[in-house]
């Protein structure tokens, strides 16, 4: 059975720092692009960025970049997301996703999607 599980998430000022990993298990997608989204409460679940399959190009939201920056080790089959200068705005639950139906930049058709970590910022 495929999972991704993400770790990382939880409290933390305006300001400060958080890593998010995303663990793979049950196979491998070191062919496949990763992507991480977010869901805030009452709000559409939304694309924060993706990574290629050799990690050597990434994509963003306009809102994150130069603050987030997202990385993989093909060989711990892991995903992570480095957020800095988090702002009270970043708060949500935040998802990993594999393999894109459509584009992998931008687009929001995944085929796998773990259950999320949560991310709450403090102003």
């Amino acid at each position: 059975q495929v999972q991704l599980a993400e770790s990382g998430g939880g409290l933390v000022q305006a300001g400060g720092s958080l890593r998010l990993s995303c663990a793979v298990s049950g196979r491998t997608f070191s062919n496949s692009a990763m992507a991480w989204f977010r869901q805030a409460p009452g709000k559409e679940r939304e694309f924060v960025g993706s990574i290629v399959p050799s990690g050597g190009i990434t994509y963003y939201r306009d809102s994150v970049k130069g603050r987030f920056t997202i990385s993989r080790d093909r060989a711990k089959n892991t995903l992570y997301l480095q957020m800095n200068s988090l702002k009270p705005e970043d708060t949500a639950n935040y998802y990993c996703a594999a393999e894109p139906r459509g584009p992998w930049a931008g687009g929001s058709q995944w085929d796998y999607w773990g259950q999320g970590t949560q991310v709450t910022v403090s102003s």
